[in-house]
């Protein structure tokens, strides 16, 4: 490339379009932060749009960009990407760069989530401040962005974008270059330990807007009411240069939570959600798996983000926050006031439409991972030393209560999936372990029930209570005081919160009452009772589902289905036909099996009523006839445990001989080395031939009866104690 002093914009955009089709990813890239480091501002603005575009993609999913999505570590061009997209690479040293000269950029409303969207068209700025002052009036369809909004944006909106890529470009999600960039941003910007690091650009030019200096959050008005947000007051001027550096640098953090939020979350109003709770409702978005977990990354990195709060300003008091830093102030709401409403209808759409198969276990373990934020403290719990679940901490109390819903209603909402679920699926099966699991945590089912006990206390009761705490000398309190006391705090928490998600008219359904256990209703019950009073003490019979029996065998019950379907019982399914004619096995030979049946079929055919006359002999050739040569006392002993009709109980069994053995595998090559070994030791060919005797004892000494007799055995006293001791 020529000389940066010689280029102009028009042709370092033209030169740059000419070699992104013909040269590979890492000389690329190169030259990129060659053309970052030496060319200014002005120039790279024409480039900046397109360079977005190039690599994220387009908004309408035809361009598909560098693939991020479907980027894995054992692609040569992975670390190229992720180095070059990271939070001190190029490109996001270009952003400063931009950032730090005001540019803005055009984004589409038409790409933003429908609920946005639909507020925007319709001349109703939207509750999140991002949007504020972006939005043109009259409307022209544009948000105006500032560099880092525009890549954030852009980066975001490429997860959800529909796009279509060469087959057999799949794997696995974690491993992805666009989540591993999700998490690094996650890390960078919003850090469990420190401040988020300076821009390269801060501290010689000054930043763009950041929120206005925080003051103390103001409480909810009313039940129903939504909390006033962190970032309600948005400033329209830059500040100074001798601004406080971490309330300068905070905006970052802050913007790419909303535009996260916004772009992955928000694609369901709560409105829309109050009016239409109906699994019947169709939505036009429906999320990807992949969405889900990168939602799940999320919400496990913010809880690890809003735990690492400093111990002295988890337990100061409300006047103190306004003196703590920005970043522990969003440490302290970001979970409460970003995420939980917006989540919890995302979740709630989920549940209610996502397919009933196994990829469901994206959804849940997103809902698990949110409700168990005391996985992500990097403490250790105390753990039973018999390995039995770890207790939850008393402090999480607060965060039960504030998000009650998430815990009660989802759960109510999954025992719906599960019920219309096919359990015998392991990994359904596995699933309603996990939940079952977390749910079990000692001290949980308590913290539930506390705040669901809190919900429903009735108003006038807190009313008596405050007054009489209020105006009692001995609490200490006074008639100027505004301090409330801890119960009824807790209490206007838990309402506001289900109030303002569900509505003031919802009827809250307790996740410990009676309307809840229904699995089994009261006849079901009943008769299980009965069934297990009235169980025999035999094994086999222990392990069938409820039946009834009848004339056409046995009968499943409604509990019976139950039980199948839940895996709790099964009937032992075999082969019951003729077992001459069961398919041909793996470990037989297939032409064998069919000489084998004809001259079995032959014999029994032309010597069948010699061999009746055996089996109905009372001495030891009419045992052992009746042994091998009778499959009725099997078939007897089966017919328990499995729903066989009576007509097959009752079909006649005659004694006839089976040769199918000889067709195993595993019979020609004991054959063949008793063979072998014959031969080796010099028997003779007599002895040979008595090979199969020893193996088949009683199939041959049956056919030899019926040609031969009873005399030659007597001939040959030392054979006939061979094939007794054998039999």
């Amino acid at each position: 490339m020529a000389a940066p002093a010689l280029q102009q914009p028009s042709y370092l955009l033209a030169n740059l379009k000419a070699d992104w089709t013909i040269k590979p990813l890492h000389q690329r890239c190169n030259e990129l932060s060659k053309i970052i480091d030496d060319f200014p501002a002005k120039e790279l603005h024409a480039i900046f749009p397109w360079l977005v575009e190039s690599v994220f993609g387009s908004l309408d999913g035809i361009l598909s960009g560098w693939n991020l999505r479907y980027l894995q570590a054992r692609m040569a061009e992975y670390n190229i990407a992720v180095d070059f997209l990271g939070p001190s690479g190029p490109m996001m040293k270009l952003v400063y760069k931009l950032q730090a000269e005001e540019y803005k950029y055009e984004f589409p409303v038409s790409y933003l989530p429908g609920p946005i969207k639909s507020s925007i068209q319709a001349g109703v700025l939207p509750d999140c401040p991002l949007f504020h002052n972006k939005i043109q009036f009259p409307m022209s369809g544009l948000l105006l962005l500032n560099p880092f909004e525009y890549y954030m944006f852009n980066f975001a909106s490429s997860l959800i974008a529909p796009k279509n890529y060469p087959p057999g470009q799949h794997g696995s999600c974690s491993d992805s270059a666009y989540f591993v960039l999700v998490d690094t941003y996650l890390k960078y910007f919003l850090p469990t330990e420190g401040n988020v690091p300076p821009s390269p650009f801060s501290d010689t030019m000054g930043t763009v807007a950041s929120p206005a200096p925080r003051s103390p959050s103001v409480p909810y008005v009313g039940y129903g009411g939504h909390s006033t947000s962190l970032l309600k007051r948005h400033i329209t001027h830059q500040p100074s240069v001798n601004a406080d550096p971490a309330a300068q640098e905070i905006w970052r953090s802050e913007t790419l939570l909303q535009v996260f939020v916004e772009m992955w979350l928000h694609h369901y109003s709560l409105e829309m959600y109050q009016k239409l709770q109906s699994p019947q409702v169709k939505e036009p978005f429906t999320p990807s798996e992949e969405h889900v977990l990168v939602v799940r990354l999320l919400v496990k990195h913010l809880h690890a983000f809003s735990s690492s709060l400093k111990q002295e300003s988890i337990f100061s008091s409300p006047s103190a926050h306004s003196h703590s830093s920005p970043l522990e102030e969003l440490k302290r709401v970001v979970v409460q006031r970003f995420v939980q409403q917006k989540l919890y209808v995302f979740l709630q759409h989920c549940f209610g439409h996502w397919p009933l198969d196994a990829s469901f276990r994206a959804v849940l373990e997103t809902w698990l991972s949110y409700i168990q934020p005391w996985r992500y403290t990097g403490e250790k719990n105390n753990t039973q030393a018999d390995g039995q679940n770890r207790t939850v901490p008393d402090k999480w109390a607060s965060f039960v209560q504030e998000n009650l819903l998430v815990y009660t209603k989802l759960f109510q909402g999954f025992l719906n999936r599960a019920m219309r679920t096919d359990l015998v699926n392991a990994k359904n099966a596995l699933m309603v372990f996990r939940v079952a699991k977390v749910f079990v945590q000692p001290n949980l089912s308590e913290m539930i029930q506390k705040a669901e006990q809190l919900f429903l206390e009735p108003e006038h009761a807190i009313l008596q209570r405050q007054n009489r705490v209020f105006l009692t000398p001995s609490h200490g309190g006074s008639f100027l005081s505004s301090r409330q006391p801890m119960g009824t705090d807790s209490v206007f928490k838990v309402k506001s919160h289900v109030y303002s998600l569900e509505g003031q008219d919802c009827q809250y359904n307790l996740m410990f009452g009676p309307d809840l256990r229904k699995n089994l209703n009261a006849g079901q019950l009943s008769q299980l009772i009965i069934n297990v009073a009235s169980v025999d003490d035999e094994g086999a019979s222990k392990q069938l589902p409820d039946c009834i029996p009848s004339e056409n065998g046995l009968l499943l019950t409604d509990l019976g289905r139950l039980q199948i379907i839940n895996g709790l019982r099964r009937f032992e399914i075999e082969y019951q036909g003729d077992p001459e004619l069961q398919p041909i096995r793996s470990y037989e030979n297939a032409f064998l099996v069919r000489l084998m049946f004809q001259i079995s079929s032959f014999i029994n055919a032309r010597f069948g009523d010699h061999m009746e006359a055996l089996c109905s002999r009372q001495d030891l050739l009419g045992s052992i006839g009746r042994h091998y040569l009778r499959s009725s006392l099997k078939v007897a002993e089966q017919w328990r445990k499995s729903p066989v009709t009576r007509q097959m109980r009752e079909r006649p069994q005659r004694a006839r001989l089976s040769l199918r053995v000889l067709a195993s595998y595993r019979t020609l090559l004991i054959l063949l080395l008793l063979y072998m070994l014959f031969a080796l030791l010099s028997f003779s060919v007599l002895s040979i031939f008595c090979c199969p005797i020893l193996v088949l004892p009683a199939e041959f000494q049956s056919v030899l009866d019926v040609f031969l007799g009873e005399k030659w055995l007597l001939c040959c006293p030392s054979l006939h104690q061979a094939i007794v001791q054998k039999s």
